[in-house]
């Protein structure tokens, strides 16, 4: 008995000793794992703040990160690890850091392979799959990363830099079609004070009136460029751009030399030709490519043509060593210079036809008819695109916001009713139509007409009183009351069908803003009397002087409309045939009449050396019927003997002695003699 107890005894404590040892190792194991499972939890918590840190560029947090004895043993303190980064990063402009294939390989217990890639961009392009490589060391009871420099770039040692090497390109210039500069790149000085240069003496308001009478800015202005908030004694505090033999020796004054856009042209060309400025905010929020200083096209076709003038910047990055050796290369991207672009503007021509427009307000487009190149394309009054470029005061802005001419109005590309130019059309669609004919005479007694009693108070009226009245006649005398007559005879479904074969509703293939022509603010007349009136070129017709000039060009090209070019390219010529050949030719010979007829409105132009056709017209802006409106003043002539040239010519507002007609003629004259030169 006493044997089995003490066997039974045995046996538990036996199963006791067992099942300690279990439980001692399910312990341990579980224990094993709490310290795997913490030590895991330490590493990915360090990999992850350190990834942190790089895509945030958080710098100043690296010391919580980097095994202090890694850059120590590099000669580094965590100041200079801290300033590297910053220096590199965020002085290259490098930004959308992300990082992907981060990767832990253990080595032992202490220690870990660390692996991960970067993708950001750089001021060159994007810059993706750089694969860094490290250790992860445990220190005490943390990990801590094992740094070097190819933790900043792969490839990296030691006291290695990085060095950004920017190329800006260069901005394509602007020619005319025989290679004259319409908008060049040009040395210029720039006059400037260092505060530490001025001398005592001219520390005082004399000096500074001194230096406001030679460069026209005031007193006030050149104290506020010297108090902003970044100027310091060593520093250069631009006041004005000069053109280089304007520098003078000034007490005070420095010089620098710039490279700025000029516009050789001026005046004659600013609105055509436009201007260059910096970047603003809102261009920076409007094209993320475009950078702070960056000079792009503010107006004109500087903006409209723009990407291929500006070209691509280009650069590269580099790793040297510690005596600016190249060690390797980083990224490079070639830079492009901007594109040359010659225009089919003829510099003399483009001059001449501003200056004949002596400061009145209005336009003026000479062209070829045969091929569609824009030789003038003027607008007046103007500015100065150079003060624009260089940096307009904002006294010499106000001056130009507040000149009731409203000097930055394109006029060339704005829509006007044509007045009796437009005769030429309505006579053209009359003869297609065989309503109109040559010889066909219309009654008219009187300087009014009006169809019958539904027009109300409303009547057609005239300045000569010529009773039989054909074609030729009307358009010598410019009838307005003949033409109304003809299109009401004619119809509104004939009239608009003729007019729909000009280039009315469509947008042009021009680098110019400007809508399309209107026939009518609806699509039907919806009244005789916007008929009649539409007939002799006013209603609710707007034509800019550059559409109004290629639909005149059917006299010249046997029907056919010539669309407007300004670029100078071999690509194909664009036409259509809106007109007949033979009523064309008929149009041509009738115009021709209208200047060499004493009586016709364009005699003034006639002289007997070359032939000339034109047809001369006036748009009346008035409020109603039987009032006196200012007027506004058209010319259209085309050479008839060699088709050099078609002008059309538009002065707003004009008096005695300034119509159209009249401050051209000389102009007229001087382009056939340009033409037999050439």
């Amino acid at each position: 008995m006493r044997s089995r107890v003490k066997s039974k005894k045995a046996r538990v404590k036996t199963y006791s000793i067992v099942l300690l040892i279990i439980l001692a190792g399910v312990g341990g194991f579980g224990l094993f794992l709490m310290i795997h499972s913490n030590d895991t939890r330490q590493m990915e918590e360090t990999a992850n703040n350190f990834i942190d840190i790089l895509e945030n560029k958080e710098y100043e947090k690296l010391g919580s990160v980097l095994k202090k004895q890694s850059y120590t043993s590099a000669d580094y303190t965590l100041e200079d690890v801290i300033d590297k980064y910053d220096a590199i990063f965020n002085g290259v402009d490098i930004d959308n850091i992300q990082a992907s294939k981060i990767k832990f390989e253990k080595v032992n217990d202490k220690k870990l392979e660390f692996s991960f890639r970067l993708n950001f961009t750089t001021p060159l392009g994007s810059l993706e799959n750089l694969e860094y490589h490290t250790q992860m060391i445990k220190t005490d009871d943390d990990y801590k990363v094992k740094w070097d420099p190819s933790l900043i770039f792969p490839g990296m040692e030691g006291k290695d830099k990085v060095v950004f090497h920017y190329w800006k390109a260069e901005r394509g210039e602007i020619t005319d079609h025989l290679g004259n500069g319409l908008a060049i790149n040009e040395e210029f000085k720039e006059a400037g004070i260092v505060p530490k240069d001025l001398p005592q003496e001219s520390k005082n308001e004399k000096s500074f009136q001194e230096i406001s009478q030679q460069f026209n800015i005031p007193v006030k202005e050149i104290h506020q460029k010297l108090n902003q908030g970044w100027v310091d004694d060593d520093l250069f505090v631009p006041l004005k751009i000069i053109e280089s033999d304007e520098a003078k020796v000034i007490p005070g004054i420095s010089y620098r030399n710039v490279k700025l856009r000029y516009y050789p042209l001026k005046e004659a060309a600013a609105h055509l030709i436009g201007y260059v400025g910096k970047v603003t905010k809102e261009d920076l929020d409007r094209n993320p490519h475009f950078a702070e200083g960056d000079i792009i096209g503010k107006a004109g076709l500087e903006r409209a043509l723009d990407k291929e003038l500006r070209g691509k910047d280009g650069g590269e990055i580099l790793i040297v060593d510690e005596n600016g050796e190249k060690k390797q290369e980083i990224q490079t991207l070639e830079k492009m210079d901007g594109k040359t672009i010659k225009l089919t503007i003829d510099n003399y021509i483009q001059v001449e036809a501003f200056k004949h427009l002596k400061g009145k307000p209005g336009a003026t487009v000479v062209m070829d008819p045969k091929e569609g190149g824009l030789y003038a394309v003027v607008s007046s009054p103007s500015f100065d695109p150079n003060q624009m470029a260089q940096g307009i005061s904002q006294h010499d802005y106000d001056k130009y916001t507040n000149d009731e001419n409203k000097p930055f109005i394109s006029r060339f590309a704005t829509g006007y009713a044509p007045g009796s130019t437009f005769k030429t059309i309505t006579s053209s669609i009359g003869l297609d139509a065989k309503v109109t004919y040559p010889n066909k005479v219309r009654k008219i007694n009187g300087l009014s007409w009006k169809k019958d009693k539904t027009w109300g108070g409303y009547s057609v009226t005239r300045v000569s009183d010529v009773q039989n009245v054909d074609m030729r006649k009307a358009l010598i005398y410019s009838d307005n009351i003949y033409f109304a007559q003809e299109t009401i005879e004619m119809g509104e479904k004939t009239f608009k069908n003729g007019l729909k074969k000009f280039i009315f509703g469509e947008k042009l293939d021009l680098p110019i803003s400007m809508k399309p022509a209107q026939i009518s603010n609806q699509p039907t007349f919806n009244s005789e009397i916007l008929l009649a009136d539409t007939a002799y070129g006013q209603g609710e017709l707007l034509i800019s002087p550059i559409q109004q000039a290629s639909m005149y060009s059917v006299f010249q090209n046997a029907g056919k409309v010539v669309y407007p070019r300004l670029l100078d390219d071999q690509g194909k010529r664009k036409r259509k045939s809106a007109i007949t050949s033979s009523t064309a030719n008929e149009m041509k010979d009738r115009l021709e009449e209208v200047v060499s007829d004493p009586n016709g409105t364009a005699h003034l132009l006639y002289n007997h050396q070359f032939r000339l056709a034109a047809k001369t017209g006036t748009a009346e802006l008035k409020m109603q019927q039987g009032e006196k409106g200012d007027e506004n003043s058209f010319l259209l002539a085309f050479d008839v003997g060699d088709d050099h040239f078609l002008l059309l010519s538009l002065v707003e507002h004009y008096s005695a002695g300034s119509s159209a007609t009249q401050l051209n003629k000389s102009f007229i004259e001087e382009l056939y003699e340009y033409f037999q030169m050439r």
